[in-house]
């Protein structure tokens, strides 16, 4: 099993939604996330205001701003992750910033509360 854990924009959530469905994976989590990939900050200013220059905080501006994002969790057999997975990016892929990143963990069980459950049979 692996739990692929999707960071996308809140407006491709639907679309998201809609393509784990038909890629056969009805069971996951969404939330509410704030985040921002490296690419919108200079790392270079970020050293400037941990060191507390105040020049530095005030280039970050905008760009030092947490937006708003949704992160999608499913855990699913190892057979199904690379569809999982092609199915995300398929419809959230614009080749900009901010299109979002994929985690694939490995996960070593699952239970089922209502029946007791493991494993495979937990998430099927």
């Amino acid at each position: 099993m692996k739990e692929v854990i999707a960071v996308v924009r809140i407006n491709m959530m639907n679309q998201t939604k809609q393509a784990l469905t038909d890629a056969g994976i009805d069971a996951f989590f969404a939330h509410e996330a704030q985040g921002r990939g490296k690419g919108f900050v200079n790392p270079a200013i970020l050293k400037g205001v941990e060191k507390g220059y105040e020049e530095a905080a005030s280039l970050l501006g905008e760009k030092g701003k947490l937006y708003a994002k949704r992160m999608v969790t499913a855990v699913v057999e190892d057979k199904l992750v690379d569809d999982v997975v092609k199915a995300i990016i398929a419809v959230n892929q614009t080749g900009k910033p901010g299109d979002g990143k994929i985690f694939v963990l490995p996960m070593g069980d699952a239970v089922r509360v209502r029946t007791g459950e493991k494993g495979a049979k937990a998430i099927a």
